[in-house]
């Protein structure tokens, strides 16, 4: 029996036994299940600001946990080897929502506050992560989400609620340099804005050389940024050759801080990364 996965526009009809485009959701008994439900691929205990995160609890460590599968198709993704593999390609260990909460907790004498749902797509295995959320929750610690955003509304609703703060990824501003890399623009920047509203947010931009580092383009970014939250916390990365993008130098220092300069325009936070 066909079934269609509803979690982001992309809405895979997959036949049964199929794996949809994310290689984490498939079609199995005729429903979509997570095929990367409880797998850990990586788990540590990572300084907050490595998520990154600036202005929530800097100084904390959260326990971040990531599994395999993303519905992008990033050339220059940073975490390939875990991004772009699928069901039985890598070793994992299980970790119920549980197990997960009650490390979490056992961490907090080494400075952990939460968990951090993080390294791959998370929101690929969303029911792992609502369900990890609420466990969470319920021992009094924080959630936070590291996204590429490209998720439908109603599943991003009704997660956001247990979601403390997120940091989310705004690859570039322009539909053409999302529909590259297999997404859509106007679905990212639809998840930012909603939550603006429910949780703490910070967004991140992977500056390409020649694709997305424009002053114009930034501008754009900020301008659009600062109409929702003048305070949202906006990070301008530095690229470095990964992947299938090794065809061009990592982006100049100075580009990055000239480009946070225009970005200050805006916005009254705006951080520089890998510099």
């Amino acid at each position: 029996m066909k079934a269609t996965c509803e979690l982001c526009f992309h809405r895979c009809a997959l036949d049964e036994g199929q794996t949809g485009l994310c290689r984490a959701r498939g079609n199995r008994g005729g429903t979509v299940v997570p095929l990367n439900y409880g797998k850990a691929v990586s788990l540590a205990l990572d300084p907050i600001e490595k998520k990154p995160l600036r202005r929530f609890h800097p100084g904390a460590k959260i326990l971040s946990v990531g599994s395999f599968g993303c519905n992008l198709r990033c050339p220059f993704c940073q975490n390939s080897e875990i991004s772009m593999a699928g069901e039985g390609e890598l070793r994992t260990e299980d970790l119920p929502p549980e197990a997960l909460a009650a490390l979490a907790e056992e961490l907090r004498t080494r400075g952990n506050i939460g968990a951090a749902y993080t390294y791959n797509e998370p929101l690929v295995g969303y029911e792992y992560v609502l369900d990890c959320a609420r466990a969470i929750r319920a021992r009094g610690l924080y959630n936070v989400l590291v996204t590429n955003g490209t998720v439908s509304e109603a599943p991003w609703r009704a997660l956001l609620p247990y979601i403390d703060a997120a940091n989310i990824d705004l690859k570039g501003f322009t539909e053409a340099w999302y529909r590259r890399l297999g997404g859509d623009l106007e679905t990212v920047k639809r998840s930012i804005a909603i939550a603006a509203g429910e949780c703490h947010v910070e967004v991140t931009t992977l500056l390409i050389p020649g694709e997305n580092d424009s002053e114009e383009e930034i501008r754009a970014l900020s301008g659009w940024l600062a109409s929702i939250d003048p305070e949202i916390v906006l990070h301008l990365s530095r690229f470095f050759p990964r992947y299938r993008m090794t065809d061009r130098p990592a982006t100049d220092v100075g580009t990055v801080y000239r480009l946070a300069e225009v970005a200050r325009e805006a916005l009254r936070f705006v951080y520089t990364g890998n510099c």
